[in-house]
């Protein structure tokens, strides 16, 4: 393999990744959602309430996609927004309880993720893998 590969490499890995959960969420009877759509649940899973800004860093995307990504939620009844008490111009997203029956299928689908990407990775190579890939994110 050539090394000027990587970036493809990188986004077929991806690809592959987003795929399998896709079908995993199907298997659980989820439909209608991407895996964008799944970082705002995890994040929100890990995180009562968050605003807008707080899940736009969190998750990596630019406001304008959280907003389209978190008003699909409201619709599918997984989230709602809220506006703080006490300063009218901050609006919280928090899950309903259709996104937090949830749970149990994110932990179960994080793990076989995560089960099938280091497959015959020694806990050695994952460190480096991960140091590497910090290093290459972190030229951008």
């Amino acid at each position: 393999m050539k090394t000027t590969d990587i970036i493809s490499l990188i986004s077929k890995i991806r690809d592959n990744a987003n795929r399998f959960i896709v079908n995993e969420m199907d298997s659980w009877g989820v439909k209608g959602l991407a895996p964008s759509h799944g970082d705002i649940i995890f994040a929100l899973l890990k995180n009562e309430k968050m605003t807008m800004n707080e899940l736009a860093r969190k998750i990596g995307k630019d406001k304008s996609t959280i907003t389209a990504l978190v008003n699909k939620l409201i619709n599918q009844d997984y989230v709602q927004k809220t506006r703080d008490t006490e300063d009218n111009r901050v609006v919280f997203v928090t899950l309903t309880k259709k996104g937090r029956k949830l749970e149990p299928m994110f932990n179960k689908v994080s793990e076989d993720l995560l089960s099938t990407v280091y497959r015959n990775i020694s806990q050695d190579e994952r460190e480096e893998l991960l140091k590497t890939l910090e290093k290459i994110k972190n030229n951008f």
